[in-house]
């Protein structure tokens, strides 16, 4: 374990959680509470962001970093969610439709992960998690959806050999998340404690995460 680091957290309000805890701690704040004397996080993500903003989060990266984690890809999926009600003769149909999305959407990640490689600092990527719906059937379709998007994240990262937290396995009880979309106190507690497994801090037990080798 290294002396001392800077984490800095980039990406959407999977990490800048703080207008949804009703006054809890966010994210950041907690990552900050678990890291080793020696170390600090700087939250550079930004609430609603999608992938192909990371560009900007990067150009205004602290000099000090040493490590970085992104979180990004959620918002890019829920601006598709109208897909997931539009009319399909066929289920092949439907699939193609998402499809183009997901491709899109490879794209701009593989953009924005190169261009966070560039940096030349350890990188550690997440994956979207599957949100908490009131209605159990759209729940189950956004889910399947996600994995779509899900997949292209875990590829990119397999093709990089850049480990992966599973936030579908940091986030699974309703107390997780303060709305549909976004992490209560109590799953940013389980977010933070994922990032610090993730970053080899911790001896500890920590959220179920995946590492890709």
């Amino acid at each position: 374990m290294s002396a001392s680091g800077h984490v800095v957290l980039l990406g959407d309000s999977i990490f800048d959680n703080a207008a949804y805890t009703e006054g809890g701690p966010d994210v950041v704040t907690q990552l900050r509470g678990l890291l080793p004397r020696g170390w600090s996080a700087t939250l550079s993500a930004v609430d609603g962001a999608v992938v192909s903003g990371i560009a900007g989060q990067l150009a205004r990266l602290p000099p000090e970093a040493t490590h970085l984690v992104l979180s990004a890809g959620g918002n890019d999926a829920l601006g598709h969610i109208s897909l997931l009600e539009r009319d399909a003769r066929t289920v092949g149909e439907g699939l193609s439709v998402l499809a183009h999305a997901v491709e899109r959407f490879g794209q701009e990640y593989r953009v924005a992960v190169a261009l966070m490689q560039q940096r030349g600092l350890p990188l550690t990527l997440c994956t979207i998690y599957e949100g908490n719906f009131p209605d159990r059937s759209f729940q189950r379709t956004a889910a399947a959806a996600v994995a779509l998007f899900d997949d292209v994240i875990l590829r990119t990262a397999a093709a990089a050999s850049l480990p992966v937290i599973e936030l579908r396995l940091v986030c699974r009880a309703a107390e997780d998340y303060a709305n549909p979309i976004e992490p209560s106190s109590v799953g940013g507690a389980r977010i933070a404690r994922a990032i610090v497994h993730a970053l080899g801090l911790s001896a500890g037990t920590a959220p179920s995460t995946t590492y890709v080798d």
